[in-house]
């Protein structure tokens, strides 16, 4: 990779937010009066109770959705429309069933007029990253569900943004392999050194790759909370520290 390939990442600011939606013909607000800020390089994970509009935040931020009031900057600039400067990742992964692993992880740049030779040379970078080289040549329909999930991170961070989002991109992996994505998200991460911002109902997801945690309540009264994760990496989820802050966030959701 170049230095011009080199991946620029972005503070994020969120001002005055608020997002509604009619139900029964009724206002049901989601976000309200929403602020806070994440440094460029930094890691924030967002729970809350379903409902609670974290993965509204989410689409907004990567302005697949408009907010009835405030705004969203990076660097200080408001977004506008869908940029290269962000990338997200869904849990339901949309591989282009007739490319392979190489195909589907160049094709982003393709689409923005790089040769294929060029793309596919840099997806190999990626693919490497993920830890899929031996796995190049194969369709979708070979991989297990953590291989596709991969291929998805791949694809996303080969048009080099600089603020990766992702809404629950585990909550379809089974027990094991959401445990080994979750160190995967999180060495990622500490390599490309982009702004993450991820949404999740697993509370040791959250915490995973974290620098601080967003939780986000249902309904008027109940108050956010920004908590910090002060945690060593890697973390280590059985330490007493990771337990207890696994606690703390479970008594801020009403969990016990």
């Amino acid at each position: 990779m170049t230095e011009a390939d080199t991946i620029r990442c972005g503070d994020v600011t969120v001002r005055d937010l608020a997002k509604s939606f009619a139900l029964n013909g009724q206002p049901l607000n989601v976000l309200r009066d929403l602020q806070f800020r994440v440094e460029a390089g930094e890691a924030l994970a967002i729970v809350g109770p379903s409902g609670c509009g974290k993965s509204t935040l989410l689409r907004i931020l990567a302005v697949l959705e408009a907010p009835d009031s405030g705004s969203v900057l990076i660097d200080g600039d408001p977004v506008q429309g869908v940029g290269t400067e962000r990338a997200i990742i869904f849990q339901e992964l949309r591989l282009l069933p007739w490319l392979t692993v190489l195909g589907n992880v160049a094709f982003g740049l393709q689409v923005r007029g790089v040769s294929r030779s060029e793309a596919e040379q840099r997806a190999h970078h990626h693919i490497r990253l993920v830890g899929l080289e031996e796995f190049e040549k194969a369709y979708p329909r070979q991989l297990s569900g953590g291989m596709a999930q991969r291929v998805g991170i791949a694809r996303a961070l080969i048009v080099q943004p600089g603020n990766l989002l992702l809404d629950q991109p585990l909550g379809a992996l089974d027990a094991m392999r959401r445990l080994t994505m979750r160190e995967e998200l999180a060495r990622i991460w500490r390599e490309e050194q982009v702004t993450m911002i991820l949404v999740t109902h697993d509370l040791e997801e959250a915490i995973f790759p974290a620098d601080r945690v967003l939780v986000l309540p249902k309904g008027r009264g109940s108050k956010r909370r920004l908590i910090e994760i002060t945690l060593p990496q890697p973390k280590d989820r059985s330490s007493v520290k990771f337990v207890a802050l696994r606690r703390q966030l479970m008594a801020q959701l009403g969990l016990h």
